[in-house]
């Protein structure tokens, strides 16, 4: 079979709830990840066949095609199309993996994925505000209400025994690994820096806003849990954050005719669904797929980016595929980096690429918890 390779990997920071990133438009941010990811790869603009852009609430400036106005607010010519894929929190990793497919299967050579959410300015929910996105059949076919990723992480909690006290020492450990890593500039290949307004003037956007460096088990221990006698608080869930990612997959004849570096060759991937109710278990079993279908064990993975969209998942993953901790999330996760939804799968693949590379290593996993029960794993190698 063909192989499918990483030749460039990007994001933007992450903007807390409107922060500095308040002043860009969900186009520009997409449109500005296209731009750097193409330059950083070296390869003329118009050699780009597809742009496959994850974004969960396609509405208000979010609307009317994301993908293709981000395109069109990017260096890229008008020439090249776009699609906008909605598969929830893992809306561009399976960006990736459509891009990879497309590689492999030789109908194309030069695809981006990409993921754009400007969660400040098209809030959670702005899609389902005043609609009823699930009918009475669905309901009564799992005896629910509704369906709820909070309720999901209560019951994940539950189920692993997870203490209020150790959701908080995981997410003051995300918050500690990002402060380090930006400190240790290791951030600084993956990061496009933004043109920003401040208070003060004009500056570059570079630095994670959501990263609490001055973080203390004391400060989380004062937030509220979300639900009476639960133990998910907003410390230890995932932040809303603005932001964009990009990564160019390409085929080994468009490294020869391109003459482009490859940083990562694209092993695995998979995804699964289960669950709708408890709903953020799925990476947990799309694991153990993914890795059957490789023919590896966990201990072969030299790191995992498992998205803390609360932290009951990472932990519960852990204990799953019996992981090492200290290969999990090594520069932080989204407790700390954010969550910009559509753009988290690229946006974490961008991260892990480079951590790889970085330290030397070989092969890298990535998993995402998604709303109705779904689950990505993306297994790459480091070139």
């Amino acid at each position: 079979m063909a192989e499918a390779y990483i030749v460039a990997a990007v994001r933007t920071a992450g903007g807390r709830r409107n922060g500095r990133l308040m002043g860009w438009h969900p186009n520009d941010l997409g449109g500005a990840a296209l731009s750097a990811v193409t330059e950083r790869a070296g390869i003329d603009p118009a050699a780009i066949e597809d742009v496959i852009m994850g974004c969960v609430a396609q509405a208000g400036e979010q609307a009317l095609h994301i993908g293709r106005n981000c395109v069109l607010a990017s260096t890229l010519p008008q020439s090249v199309p776009a699609v906008s894929i909605d598969r929830q929190c893992g809306s561009s990793q399976q960006a990736i993996q459509f891009a990879a497919q497309a590689v492999m299967s030789g109908t194309q050579d030069v695809v981006i994925a990409a993921g754009v959410e400007h969660m400040s300015r098209v809030p959670m929910g702005t899609s389902v505000v005043g609609a009823r996105p699930f009918s009475q059949k669905v309901l009564d076919r799992f005896g629910v209400k509704g369906f709820s990723q909070f309720t999901g992480a209560e019951m994940i909690a539950r189920k692993y025994g997870h203490s209020r006290e150790r959701l908080d020492a995981y997410a003051l450990e995300s918050h500690r690994r990002a402060a380090a890593a930006t400190e240790r500039g290791d951030f600084a290949d993956e990061i496009v820096p933004l043109e920003v307004e401040t208070p003060e003037g004009a500056a570059l956007h570079g630095v994670d806003e959501g990263i609490r460096f001055d973080a203390t088990a004391e400060g989380l221990a004062s937030l509220k849990t979300l639900a009476e006698g639960g133990v998910i608080t907003a410390g230890n869930a995932s932040q809303i954050c603005d932001g964009s990612s990009a990564v160019m997959v390409v085929s080994e004849a468009a490294l020869k005719t391109h003459g482009l570096t490859p940083l990562a060759r694209i092993h695995n991937l998979t995804v699964t669904a289960g669950d709708p109710v408890v709903m953020l278990e799925e990476p947990l079993f799309a694991t153990d797929r993914a890795l059957g279908r490789a023919g590896m064990k966990i201990g072969d993975i030299d790191l995992y980016e498992v998205n803390e969209a609360f932290a009951p998942v990472p932990l519960a993953w852990l204990e799953h595929v019996g992981g090492d901790p200290a290969k999990l999330n090594v520069n932080g996760g989204a407790i700390a980096l954010g969550h910009p939804l559509g753009a988290s799968g690229t946006k974490l693949m961008a991260t892990l690429v480079h951590a790889l590379r970085r330290r030397g290593l070989r092969y890298g996993l990535q998993t995402m918890c998604e709303g109705g029960g779904i689950a990505n794993v993306t297994i790459i190698e480091a070139l």
